[in-house]
Parts: C-alpha cells; sequence; structure tokens
C-alpha cells in the first residue's frame, strides 16, 4: 500500500514545496507518494520561489519539476497524512473537512519534532529565512519519514 503526504502553505511557493522535496527525499517513492498545495490560489500552475529551489539545490533537492496548486477538499479523499505549516493553514483546511476522519488527517508539521516552536515562518519577506525555514522542515520529515517506514 502506497503512503499519500500532502503538505500545505498557503501559497504553495515556499514552504510547502520545500516540504515535498525533503520528504520526498527521505522515502521510497514506490512505496510513499508527496505531494503539496496551498491554502490560497494565488499561484496556481507557477514554479516555486526561486529562494526555495535555490536552498533545495544547496542540499541536492530539486522542486524545479513542482507547480502550485490550490488545496481542494478532495484531497481529503486522496491522501492519509496532511501537514500544515502553521495555525492559519490548518484552520483554512480543517475548515474544509467534513467529517472527523478527515480532520484527524490534518497536523501540524511541526508537532513531529520536539521543540517550541509550532508553526514554520513563511519566509516569502526574508530572503534570509530560507535556510531556517529548510532546516525545521527538515527535522520534521526525518521523523515522518521514520514512522512512515514503521508502519
Amino acid at each position: 500500500m502506497v503512503t499519500k503526504v500532502l503538505m500545505v502553505c498557503l501559497g504553495n511557493i515556499c514552504r510547502s514545496p520545500l516540504a515535498e522535496g525533503i520528504l520526498q527525499s527521505k522515502v521510497n517513492s514506490e512505496s510513499v507518494f508527496v505531494d503539496s498545495a496551498g491554502t490560497g490560489g494565488y499561484h496556481i500552475g507557477s514554479l516555486p520561489d526561486r529562494r526555495s529551489m535555490a536552498v533545495g539545490l544547496k542540499y541536492n533537492i530539486d522542486i524545479s519539476n513542482q507547480r502550485c496548486r490550490q488545496f481542494r477538499s478532495q484531497d481529503f479523499k486522496d491522501f492519509d497524512l496532511i501537514y500544515v505549516m502553521d495555525q492559519s493553514n490548518y484552520d483554512d483546511v480543517i475548515a474544509l473537512a467534513t467529517n472527523d476522519e478527515e480532520m484527524a488527517k490534518v497536523r501540524l508539521l511541526l508537532d513531529e519534532i520536539d521543540s517550541d516552536i509550532n508553526e514554520v515562518p513563511d519566509p516569502y519577506y526574508d530572503d534570509d529565512g530560507f535556510e531556517y525555514v529548510f532546516r525545521l522542515i527538515d527535522e520534521a520529515c526525518e521523523i515522518i519519514a521514520k514512522k512512515i517506514k514503521e508502519n
């Protein structure tokens, strides 16, 4: 059985594309499918932010094949786990859930790590924030990958 994981942020250009690429790099693509989406439809069809692509490449993760898309209700049926980057994304995704089973799939990404920080900050307005965001997401994805392998 293939485990399907969706990473979600606001625009699907900075954080969630990185999370998609990072998790993909840590799992077997034959047993785990990873995608990403945004709660907003601002960048549908666009490439990830150039700064996200650059920090990914710095760590040998190429996300240039990704295209932005918006989260949709169908994603609750299509994915087993839905990780959101911050509380606002969580609230937006949960608002589309129609039952407890769908709500149970949604989690804050940083709840996976032992940290006082529970939200991945949006680096869009902070060029220097992309490295920090990469490290936070990488730590969480390492734990997620191990949990998936154990199941």
